[in-house]
């Protein structure tokens, strides 16, 4: 069984800062892929949007990698988990943005989504900082080089 954790910050400010995130894959208790980002900073960068990017990066990877075994995807944020279960209509332009997407990518697959305590979902709180900090040395080295 596959369970994978996610989890996404815009900081220092929500909307408007830098969006990041990070998900964390486990193979039957045991981890085997972590994965972090950035989508980008300012205009339109918001707490759900990074949320979004990280169920989306987290539903690539299974693609990509081919999972076919049962998936069980945790987060904290309750507006993703019950959107992603249909418990929550999709109304903001952000989710009909992602919803759609991450559904066709998980198409086919025996997924399950749960909703989890942020202190059970520490490792991809920690890979989401992990984003945002390398968006910043990204930047800094861009901004030293011109």
């Amino acid at each position: 069984m596959i369970t994978i954790y996610f989890d996404g910050l815009c900081y220092p400010r929500n909307p408007g800062g830098v969006a990041a995130y990070g998900y964390a894959v486990y193979r039957d208790g045991k981890p085997i892929w972590r994965g972090f980002g950035a989508v980008g900073e300012g205009r339109g960068m918001t707490n759900n949007v990074a949320e979004y990017e990280a169920l989306m990066a987290a539903a690539r990877w299974l693609v990509d990698e081919g999972i076919e075994e049962k998936i069980i995807i945790k987060g904290d944020s309750e507006l993703v988990i019950k959107q992603m279960k249909g418990e929550y209509r999709v109304t903001s332009a952000t989710s009909k943005k992602y919803v759609p997407e991450i559904k066709r990518l998980l198409q086919g697959r025996d997924v399950s989504f749960s909703w989890v305590p942020r202190e059970e979902n520490e490792e991809a709180d920690q890979l989401s900082r992990k984003g945002y900090e390398a968006y910043l040395r990204r930047k800094k080295r861009a901004a030293g080089s011109s």
